[in-house]
Parts: structure tokens; sequence; C-alpha cells
């Protein structure tokens, strides 16, 4: 399972990725749809980062003023389990080492020119092929 960290000002952007690796089998947990009404959202997180093995954090300009993105991906760093597992996604030009200086030694997807193209390299990040978009 896949821990999404996000802002959640970039929604749109979060849903439509989270709709194609559903359409390919990954399956995800993000805040948005995982967590109901009155569950303890702090709780949630924590029990989605304690059971996911695979962790991909959204970049932004508004994702580097998270908080929360910023707990989720420094608690992340520090798993012996996530690593080789952390999978930075630029979605817009940000300076994506103010949230970790550690970022820059994974491999980048990069959203920023093309959304099929930002597709296709994360699949191939499980090895699989893009279906269309």
């Amino acid at each position: 399972e896949v821990f999404l960290s996000h802002s959640d000002l970039d929604r749109q952007f979060v849903v439509d990725l989270v709709q194609l690796m559903r359409k390919h089998g990954i399956p995800v947990w993000y805040s948005r749809a995982n967590i109901v009404g009155a569950q303890q959202w702090h709780d949630e997180i924590g029990a989605a980062l304690n059971r996911c093995d695979w962790f991909v954090v959204v970049l932004s300009p508004r994702a580097l003023k998270s908080v929360w993105v910023k707990r989720e991906l420094l608690f992340a760093l520090q798993q012996k389990r996530f690593e080789d597992r952390i999978i930075p996604v630029l979605y817009q030009p940000c300076p994506f080492e103010k949230l970790s200086w550690a970022l820059s030694i994974y491999q980048m997807v990069d959203f920023t020119k093309s959304f099929e193209d930002g597709c296709r390299n994360l699949l191939r990040v499980w090895g699989i092929g893009l279906k269309a978009v």
C-alpha cells in the first residue's frame, strides 16, 4: 500500500494521481478519502504510516509550507522499511530541498511538463505499464 503525502491545497492533482494508481491496481492511502469525519485524524495518519510500505510525497510550493507533509516525510525517512521506497513526485517547481535535504538522493518523478509522462514514470517504479490516461 502507498501512503500519499500532500498538501490539501493540491487536491485536484492528488485526486487524479490516486485515480491513476488505483486504475493500475496500486492500493493507495490518502487523507481525503481515508479519514472519515469524526475519526481521530492524527491516529489515522499514524496507523497508515505504520501500515503502508511505500511513501509518495507530492512536491509543490504549498507542500513545502505544510507542517503535516514535513512531519510525514521525516517519519518516513527514519523508517528502515521505507528505504528505497520513498518516491518524490514533483507536481510544481519548488525548492524541495527546503522540505528535506535527503530528497535529492531519491529518483524524482517529474509531472511538471506532462501528466502522462509523469504517470508513465511513476508506474515504472512498480514495473507497470501505463493504460490509457
